[in-house]
């Protein structure tokens, strides 16, 4: 039986393309988290605790730029003032679970995006389909430069600002193997779909509800939202938010761009067909 044209679809038609995109999706993301949770020792061990280590490159770095400006730092010592426990009796198996998925979601990022491609490509013009082939390519590679930025600079600034943060030296940080989770998880998955803003600007400049002139009437404003961000996934210190705000400003800059290409190719095919 032929497939039906995208025209030729019902409503339940399309619930039901959706429904196996969906179970695609799902099905890479459990496969690929059955295979970290297989290995989750050297994931944990090699990964996830990596950052609380102060031989972590980003330490090594830091440390030597303060040395090279005089100035003392934490990045310096030779250990987190802290400890990573469990307190609850499957706290270390919920832990194991959660962090499996994550890592599954991840690292299928590329075919995810795949299947949401596949599901909204055959409502597009087969010019549009032609010139947003590497729309999987950029927005996975977009994806993986910040979640590598939530890893190597907003985790362990995070980190560092927190483990090293005390109201008095009677407090011990004992650090609950949650918590931390959770602090790297929200870091890496925060920057990674915060770099996604150019694709998300793309889109919304091709249904008509952005235009390079609005994003330039707000960025005064969007630079405070930016702010506002930076304070959220990293520690409240201005060193911090500077360095993560950096990045996405650039990425406000190079969405303007590709909004204003966007429109200008929109211009020119009207005048082609007028």
């Amino acid at each position: 039986m032929a497939k039906k044209s995208i025209n030729e679809m019902s409503f339940l038609d399309h619930l039901e393309d959706l429904r196996w995109h969906l179970i695609r999706i799902c099905s890479a993301v459990i496969i690929v988290a059955t295979l970290a949770f297989i290995f989750s020792r050297f994931m944990f061990d090699a990964i996830i605790f990596a950052p609380k280590e102060m031989n972590f490159p980003t330490y090594h770095f830091l440390c030597n730029a303060a040395n090279f400006i005089g100035v003392n730092t934490t990045f310096c010592a030779e250990e987190m003032p802290m400890i990573i426990q469990n307190r609850t009796m499957a706290g270390q198996f919920s832990a194991d679970i959660w962090t499996a998925i994550l890592a599954g979601f991840v690292i299928s990022f590329p075919y995810v995006i795949y299947q949401l491609w596949k599901f909204i490509s055959p409502g597009l013009h087969s010019n549009e389909r032609k010139h947003s082939r590497g729309f999987i390519i950029i927005s996975s590679l977009l994806f993986f430069i910040g979640v590598l930025f939530g890893y190597y600079i907003v985790t362990p600034l995070s980190l560092n600002f927190l483990a090293n943060y005390s109201i008095s030296e009677t407090v011990d940080n004992q650090i609950d193997i949650g918590s931390y989770i959770a602090l790297v998880r929200s870091s890496v998955l925060a920057s990674g779909l915060i770099f996604e803003l150019p694709i998300i600007i793309y889109f919304l400049t091709k249904i008509g509800l952005v235009t390079p002139e609005i994003l330039r009437k707000y960025r005064k404003y969007a630079l405070v939202i930016v702010l506002i961000l930076s304070a959220i996934i990293t520690p409240p210190d201005i060193a911090s938010q500077i360095i993560v705000a950096i990045p996405i400003i650039i990425l406000y800059q190079v969405s303007i761009y590709i909004s204003k290409i966007v429109i200008r190719n929109q211009k020119r095919k009207e005048k082609q067909h007028a």
